[in-house]
């Protein structure tokens, strides 16, 4: 069963009333299997038997998966029926979803029991999930207490969520790129890189390994430190939002970070130092943590304009 707190979990919508919990049915008219989440549109009737087009957005790909759902379980002209709150605004068609069944009574997703448990590791490759410490603690805002220069506290002073890159299919390099709810795969295809499938981040052994033109996820170089895996990164470009939500990050921007496999190997840490004397007064070093899951197939999903702009239409709480 896809749980209301699964629904949720990315970003809690601010514009769902989750007291108003109704019963719908249509038909599906279009299926994004997207970045940043998934979304469905149903044309249903309303309370009043008018017949209207519901927008209902799930979370991101790799978390609906686990709970049964590819980018094939709905398609155009399939019949739903869904419960899910409502919006707070009455003649506004968005939803929320706790299940969806087909026209036959199948439940979507109901036969799943969420993650698998995990798999124990000794090195750094596999599947990884963030895991902050105390619960899911979301980045909705920029950090408080951080060391901001002039440029940076005007960023975070003007803060406004419809500045996120994501929502306009852009996604900053690390750390940021690092610190998202979304699970990341580390591979080691050979003995000199090391690589962090999402956005593609490859890490050389090699220290004489040709630098590249900059970009935003740098030019990365690594090595071993006991059973600590140090990664030096430079060579990037300006990035919007490249160092924490709302803190964007300069070509001068230095990154060090620090791994480390705790619990027996399922659970990984870094300690993550940022540098970037235009947006901070000096270094500024952070914990990050992920906790290890179950090998498999690592989910890819393209971004779209029309999930990205659901994303901020569904409105958010901090």
């Amino acid at each position: 069963m896809l749980l209301p707190a699964v629904a949720f979990a990315h970003h809690s919508h601010s514009t769902i009333n989750k007291d108003d919990v109704r019963l719908y049915s249509g038909v599906v008219t279009k299926y994004g299997w997207t970045m940043p989440h998934v979304f469905l549109r149903v044309k249903g009737p309303d309370d009043e038997g008018n017949i209207v087009e519901y927008s209902i957005e799930l979370s991101h790909p790799p978390a609906m998966a686990r709970l049964g759902w590819t980018r094939d379980t709905w398609k155009p002209g399939d019949r739903i029926t869904w419960e899910g709150a409502h919006d707070k605004n009455p003649t506004r068609h968005f939803t929320a979803l706790n299940w969806a069944e087909r026209s036959d009574g199948t439940r979507i997703g109901e036969a799943t029991g969420g993650e698998d448990p995990p798999v124990p590791s000794t090195d750094f490759t596999g599947l990884w999930k963030r895991d902050d410490p105390g619960g899911f603690k979301p980045h909705y805002a920029p950090p408080e207490g951080w060391p901001l220069s002039e440029f940076g506290q005007n960023l975070v002073d003007n803060f406004d969520e419809n500045d996120n890159p994501m929502v306009t299919c852009e996604n900053p390099g690390p750390p940021k790129s690092m610190i998202v709810p979304y699970p990341v795969q580390f591979t080691r295809p050979d003995d000199d890189k090391l690589i962090m499938e999402r956005e593609l981040r490859i890490v050389h052994f090699d220290r004489n390994h040709p630098v590249g033109n900059p970009s935003k996820m740098g030019h990365s170089v690594g090595w071993f430190e006991g059973d600590t895996l140090v990664v030096e990164t430079t060579n990037f470009i300006a990035d919007k939002w490249g160092i924490h939500t709302g803190i964007s990050s300069s070509k001068q921007k230095h990154l060090l970070e620090r791994f480390s496999l705790t619990n027996g190997g399922l659970t990984l840490v870094a300690e993550i130092t940022v540098t970037d004397p235009i947006y901070l007064t000096r270094p500024k070093t952070f914990l990050h943590h992920w906790r290890k899951l179950s090998d498999r197939d690592t989910i890819q999903a393209p971004c779209t304009m029309e999930a990205a702009r659901l994303y901020l239409e569904g409105g958010f709480d901090q």
